[in-house]
């Protein structure tokens, strides 16, 4: 029997909320213990070892929740003056973050308890601390238990009640003090959606007869011919994000577009948003899938994108709190994961704090059919996302127009599982009714839907690419947000903002004439418990987008002279002693005919801007490259250079995010995970060697063992980390029944790159006896 030596690392996020001075013990304001747990369903079986280590995120609540409320009605009323009149980060803070000094006594809390803090920030509600189970159970008054899963052949930790704290104010939650919940991509393999479902994959139908991919599968070019059709708009000057759970390999990214014969020119940044690995490798036994696709169907929608950003992480509030705060601000956003918090509205200060800034997000609605307490739909029924459900698309020829569309029959949907309340713009007249079964007391979905069917050309775990294999309402997510990102660049261009959260205008807009204009109305097709029908269906939504119609029904075309500038990349880093570039972009609409003037400011000292050309002729649409010299003597840190173009009357700015950073000779750590186990004789296991680079480092990276005992053999697998460098490799000890016992260091050696570092495992042979 093979037994995994030592410890698990486990992440946890704690969310804070500021109450009156108390000094007795404060329960939480929101819940934690699993329903498996309270009921007994779910059986104890141990406790946490104290020492094991667990990273926490704790985050600070709203100042001022009515306040917000209130402010974001107003903001997505057309009749309001602050209609679309979003916040910055900043001005977020000010109004409905926390204060500086509630910011600092949560950071001396969790040092007084013994905590590391190691991330976070004010802006994003979050203090991310490290220490031992102990110091976590002493400070939440709770015991960290291990489980038996009730419904699955796996163990789980959670705490054994409700935590409470001795601080003198309340905690709001803590959202990841169990792993209940693994959360999951939310595609789906033809070959597994047929054997659930009894047949043959032969027979599961595919309508990409007209993809432009390999065997005519559809590419995410595809996708914006069908649901766009232009030319003009490509989401130049708009910053994506997505959510992901588990880094990536461009190599993949890569090798899709090399194959289909396209290229990319959309600057990819991988952001670990917690510590978490940007890496995934098939190598190191991780599966990049969701996370390639995600790319590719949004590169496919908006190819002239300023940036797209992965924010990976291992906790929701440690990546959901970076979108609201990194710069440039991700005004789009696509989610592919699904998974089950112990509360449902843990995400809520997040959610609005996104409405609030002008920012959109877009979940899965699942490939599993109709929602259920067992078929769990979360986040995709929070009332501030917007659920995105699949649908079955043909086109009219390769690379093609929409010809025609159904419900995905698999498609997630139905009526909010968690019990959210129904929001306002779905208590609109004719939204509800007897046709869609809907419900009018509780939150509906999907709002809105694209293709998921199996018809996609999938590039992912550096091995063969497939055809028409995968499907789910992953792909249509992201497609969805990129087709915002067009929406985005047409306001833009009007001189207008972003649209921001759109589900209270589309759903006003929808129960107007114009809906026929703006979307594909689906009205064939069943999945689970409901059926398309005309309008609003608890199967597709409202429907996919409806080409230029949607986007201009979102961004009505200026007739008034007008102009727009954005950056691309927005944001750049730059070494002390070198030079960074970024391309400003004007286009003008309207009739606008005038030259542009183009200056910066923000420059720290040190650092020398120059735009090439400095004006943009008439009639005003151009670009300029704008270059930062940066000076060795720069202090090193983020700075904004603000751009500034002036023409025709009219003064319209755009900023880039300049990173400057001390020049670093490459180097690479290497840890084990535990540092120290026991076998007993004739049993065998195994730790996890990981090694981590930086400052340029890029080499294969061989491993071997010195110290273990006669009896003792040590294999690596695999026996080195592939360049540039980064991962993990399982180390497997087998121990003979003549080994003698006692304990043995032994030393890990990595060497890679004309550099050696060691770290060591402290190993014990126990008897077997």
């Amino acid at each position: 029997m093979v037994r995994r030596i030592g410890l698990f690392f486990l992440t946890i996020a704690v969310l804070m909320s500021v109450m009156p001075m108390n000094s007795q013990a404060q329960s939480l304001l929101t819940r934690h213990v699993r329903e498996v747990t309270r009921t007994g369903e779910a059986k104890p079986i141990g406790l946490l070892p104290s020492d094991q280590i667990m990273n926490l995120d704790v985050v600070l609540p709203l100042r001022d929740q009515a306040g917000l409320d209130a402010f974001v009605k107003e903001l997505y009323d057309p009749s309001s003056p602050s209609y679309r009149h979003f916040l910055t980060v900043p001005e977020f803070t000010e109004r409905f973050g926390p204060t500086q000094e509630d910011y600092d006594a949560v950071v001396r809390f969790a040092e007084t308890h013994g905590f590391t803090v190691v991330g976070g920030s004010r802006d994003g509600m979050d203090v991310q601390i490290r220490g031992p189970v102990s110091a976590v159970e002493a400070a939440f008054h709770v015991s960290m238990r291990n489980y038996q899963h009730p419904t699955e052949n796996r163990t789980f930790y959670a705490p054994d009640r409700e935590p409470t704290t001795d601080l003198p104010f309340q905690l709001w939650h803590i959202s990841g003090l169990d792993n209940y919940s693994i959360p999951h991509p939310m595609y789906v393999k033809k070959s597994d959606y047929a054997k659930a479902h009894g047949i043959d994959a032969r027979d599961v139908v595919s309508h990409a007869t007209t993809g432009s991919g390999p065997s005519a599968s559809f590419l995410g070019s595809d996708m914006r011919a069908a649901y766009y059709g232009g030319t003009a708009l490509t989401g130049a000057g708009q910053n994506l994000g997505l959510f992901e759970y588990l880094g990536t390999d461009l190599t993949d990214l890569t090798t899709y577009f090399k194959n289909v014969g396209q290229t990319n020119n959309v600057p990819i940044t991988l952001l670990s948003t917690d510590g978490t690995s940007t890496s995934c490798t098939a190598a190191s036994d991780c599966d990049d899938t969701e996370q390639t696709l995600d790319m590719t169907q949004a590169i496919g929608m908006a190819p002239g994108l300023s940036s797209l950003v992965m924010y990976i992480g291992s906790t929701d509030t440690a990546i959901i709190s970076a979108m609201t705060t990194h710069s440039p601000l991700p005004t789009t956003i696509g989610c592919s994961w699904g998974w089950t918090p112990a509360d449902p509205t843990t995400l809520n200060p997040y959610f609005e704090k996104m409405a609030s800034q002008g920012q959109n997000f877009f979940a899965a609605s699942g490939d599993s059919s109709t929602w259920s307490s067992s078929n769990e739909a979360w986040p995709a029924d929070n009332a501030y996302i917007v659920s995105v459900g699949g649908t079955d698309l043909v086109t009219a020829s390769a690379a093609g127009p929409w010809k025609s569309e159904t419900a995905w029959t698999d498609s997630g949907g139905g009526i909010s599982p968690d019990g959210i309340p129904i929001p306002s713009w779905q208590q609109l007249s004719g939204v509800i009714n007897s046709s869609n079964k809907g419900s009018t007391t509780l939150r509906n979905g999907p709002d809105v839907a694209a293709n998921a069917n199996f018809t996609f050309y999938v590039c992912a775990d550096q091995t063969t690419c497939t055809a028409n294999e995968y499907g789910g309402t992953s792909f249509a997510t992201p497609m969805w947000a990129g087709y915002i990102a067009l929406v985005n660049q047409q306001l833009a261009a009007n001189g207008d903002g972003t649209i921001g959260f759109i589900n209270p205008t589309i759903y006003q807009q929808n129960v107007t004439s114009s809906y026929a204009a703006d979307f594909h109305d689906i009205t064939s097709g069943t999945s689970g418990s409901y059926s398309a029908v005309t309008g609003y269906d608890l199967v597709t939504g409202w429907g996919s987008p409806n080409g230029t119609g949607l986007i201009n029904a979102l961004a009505p075309t200026s007739t008034s002279p007008a102009f727009s500038i954005f950056a691309s990349p927005g944001s750049v880093s730059v070494v002390q002693g070198s030079n960074g570039t970024s391309t400003i972009t004007t286009s003008v609409s309207g009739g606008f005919s005038s030259a542009i003037s183009l200056t910066a400011s923000g420059q720290p000292t040190g650092v020398t801007v120059t735009l090439s050309p400095a004006s943009i002729a008439a009639p005003g649409s151009g670009s300029s490259t704008l270059t930062m010299t940066v000076a060795s003597t720069t202090v090193a840190g983020t700075y904004t250079i603000t751009v500034t173009g002036t023409g025709g009357g009219i003064t319209h700015t755009a900023t880039v995010s300049l990173t400057v950073t001390a020049p670093t000779a490459g180097a690479f750590t290497i840890s084990v995970s535990p540092t120290s186990g026991y076998l007993r004789q004739g049993q065998s296991g195994y730790a996890v060697v990981s090694t981590t680079v930086s400052g340029g480092f890029s080499s294969a990276i061989a491993l071997s063992a010195t110290g273990q005992p006669a009896g003792v053999t040590v294999t690596f697998m695999p026996s080195s980390i592939a360049a540039p460098g980064s991962g993990s490799s399982d180390m497997y000890l087998t121990v003979s029944r003549t080994a003698a016992t006692g304990t043995y260091p032994i030393t890990i050696t990595g060497t890679g790159g004309g550099i050696t570092h060691t770290t060591v495992l402290t190993f014990e042979v126990v008897s077997r006896r």
